[in-house]
């Protein structure tokens, strides 16, 4: 018979839940087994206190830290064993993978890396914090990587972990899943937006050149330029320091009109622009999961994304695939989507068989297994 165990979640560095980390987080939650021995208690940020339990309801214990990266990097260190030692955590769960770890750990330490460890080291300015990184990846007692390519990723990284786990992750069919009827409006509302169809998405995060979002802007324009058609692309995904750059190159095209970018989007409403959507344009070239090409075939949504990445292995023959660094590609596979109706067929019918393989439940099952066994 399995003990009951005290497991810690850690919620700094999922950034609000506004990013892929943080609608992870927010997903693996609300699928938690109510019936298995563990218990769980999530920490972080005190702005965070709702965030990740609109849902289940879980207990969350604040931590008192100034809001920036240094200072939670400083308390992970400093203080992070410390306080799971008080709070009599069994084992810490560390969602943001290498973003924010202590050194060691006195508590048994899972980490989910869905991050190309590689590309993170390698954007990493501070070569101190780059040793860091490695170190406490090396000494955490099991790595839960998003996908294969990561798992490769780390062992050409030479990183030397204890233990490598690959679970992917999941989709929320509730949320995501294909259109009833087809939609008869040429306007669909969806709070707190109402967008005019036909239309093109991007659900990604503003954020650094590797999320190639100026590339795409390009393409499209092109693509708007050979074929003249109706189509408007919308960027839905939150974005601070770098949203200027692409609210930039987006004014500065000829069909700056057609270009919306949205912002933050909440993921509850992110069913509805994907259901109504023509085709999800996908040209991120460091994605180790790609979370929004699955829940893109899900909703039975005809994907074009970059060939760069774990994409390939999480879309299979469910999507196409082009050059990002390539806007002649990129715009010949735009033309090539909208336009070919037994290429889309086939892709919605790949999409939502592939789709059915992924669940959070069996992700959250898989995450529970392996803690037990780590405290075993």
């Amino acid at each position: 018979m399995l003990l009951p165990m005290k497991v810690g979640i850690d919620t700094f560095g999922c950034d609000n839940g506004r990013s892929g980390r943080g609608s992870y987080l927010v997903s693996l939650i609300n699928a938690l087994p109510d019936d298995s021995p563990l218990s769980w208690e999530l920490f972080g940020s005190e702005i965070d206190r709702y965030t990740y339990t609109v849902k289940k309801k879980l207990p969350f214990t604040p931590v008192h830290v100034p809001d920036s990266l240094n200072t939670d990097r400083l308390w992970h260190i400093l203080n992070g064993n410390s306080f799971a030692k008080k709070r009599a955590y069994d084992a810490v769960l560390y969602a943001a993978g290498p973003q924010l770890l202590p050194l060691r750990y006195a508590r048994p330490g899972i980490v989910i890396v869905n991050d190309i460890i590689s590309s993170f080291l390698r954007n990493e300015d501070n070569s101190l914090h780059r040793k860091l990184v490695v170190k406490s990846l090396a000494k955490a007692d099991c790595i839960i990587a998003g996908s294969n390519f990561i798992r490769e990723d780390l062992e050409q990284c030479r990183i030397k972990v204890r233990r490598l786990e690959v679970v992917y992750s999941g989709i929320d069919h509730d949320i995501f899943s294909p259109p009833i009827a087809k939609q008869e409006s040429s306007i669909v509302e969806m709070t707190p937006f109402a967008i005019k169809t036909p239309y093109l998405i991007y659900p990604s995060r503003v954020q650094g050149d590797s999320k190639r979002h100026k590339e795409l802007i390009k393409a499209f324009s092109l693509f708007k330029e050979r074929t003249k058609s109706p189509h408007r692309l919308i960027i839905a995904g939150d974005g601070k320091a770098y949203s200027d750059t692409v609210q930039n190159a987006a004014l500065s095209s000829a069909f700056a009109g057609d270009i919306f970018l949205t912002g933050f989007f909440p993921h509850e409403n992110f069913g509805d622009l994907y259901r109504n959507a023509d085709a999800c344009i996908f040209p991120s070239v460091n994605e180790g999961v790609g979370l929004p090409v699955m829940e893109s075939m899900a909703s039975g949504l005809p994907v074009a994304c970059s060939s760069s990445g774990a994409l390939r292995e999480i879309a299979g023959d469910a999507a196409i695939y082009f050059d990002s660094d390539s806007i002649e590609d990129m715009a010949a596979s735009i033309e090539r989507i909208v336009s070919d109706r037994e290429l889309r067929d086939t892709l919605v019918k790949n999409g939502l068989r592939k789709a059915e393989a992924y669940s959070w439940e069996k992700t959250a099952e898989r995450i529970v297994e392996i803690i037990q066994s780590v405290c075993s």
